[in-house]
């Protein structure tokens, strides 16, 4: 069993960013679609999809596929956060914040498992 190394966590986490922005793109392009702006966000989302997955296959090969794959989720937590400063409509309540702390207390467990 080989040791997940740090530079694959980081990777990983780095990814996210790159997941989320591919969200906040689509959703941008997609409201805007049949302008040009629109066209190139939306392509400008699979770009970062394409490169956060060719980023992914790098990562997995620094660690264990089952501490770093769960990491991925984090990227549910930036777009929550990240959303109702680009969309007006888009907001956070109580209970979506309830289940950031559960992704992130699920995200802590999981990495304090794999290290036993």
């Amino acid at each position: 069993m080989t040791k997940t190394k740090a530079w694959a966590v980081i990777l990983i986490i780095l990814i996210t960013f790159l997941i989320t922005a591919a969200q906040i793109c689509y959703k941008s392009g997609v409201t805007m679609f049949p302008e040009l702006s629109g066209i190139f966000l939306v392509i400008l989302g699979m770009f970062f999809y394409v490169s956060g997955a060719v980023m992914m296959i790098i990562a997995f090969r620094g660690g264990e596929l089952s501490l770093l794959y769960p990491l991925l989720a984090l990227s549910y937590i930036w777009v929550s956060i990240a959303s109702p400063m680009f969309f007006e409509a888009d907001s956070m309540n109580p209970l979506k914040w309830a289940g950031v702390f559960i992704i992130i207390f699920g995200i802590s467990a999981i990495g304090v498992g794999s290290r036993k």
